[in-house]
């Protein structure tokens, strides 16, 4: 990945429960703040998603794009955009580790490069706080679900 952001999280969960969190896209914006629709277009032979269509708040307009996605469970999953109106590239995984002492390493890289102008250093800041917000959203789901 060219230049972009990456930041982890340690989730009190296995790999396997959180890749299932993960590939569950459709469920995104229950727990992802700026996602406000998700569309799987098109499954694989294990009906994990291939393709999917989003559309997100993107606080500056909203952003439509569609992601292909490549899955090795429980420990990665990965996307890149369709070149489309509103982004030009993007790139992103997740990868799991589980830890020694009980739950999961979760490090989530992404690099966008939107089709509109956004200076370098504002696009940096913007992938940091998704990031970390979906970091965030994701352990929360994780609990939640371990829970109940």
């Amino acid at each position: 990945m060219a230049e972009g952001t990456v930041q982890s999280i340690e989730i009190p969960a296995s790999p396997d429960f959180i890749f299932e969190v993960l590939a569950d896209l459709e469920q995104y914006p229950q727990w992802i703040t700026a996602m406000r629709e998700v569309e799987v277009l098109e499954r694989d032979g294990d009906d994990r998603p291939r393709r999917a269509h989003f559309l997100v708040d993107a606080m500056i307009k909203e952003i439509a794009y569609d992601l292909d996605y490549e899955h090795t469970p429980p420990l990665r999953m990965s996307w890149t955009a369709v070149p489309g109106e509103d982004i030009r590239q993007m790139v992103g995984s997740y990868e799991l580790t589980e830890l020694e002492g009980g739950g999961t390493d979760v490090v989530y890289a992404l690099m966008v490069e939107p089709e509109f102008k956004v200076p370098g250093f504002l696009r940096r800041q913007a992938e940091k706080q998704l990031i970390g917000t979906a970091l965030r959203g994701l352990k929360k789901r994780v609990e939640e679900l371990s829970a109940g």
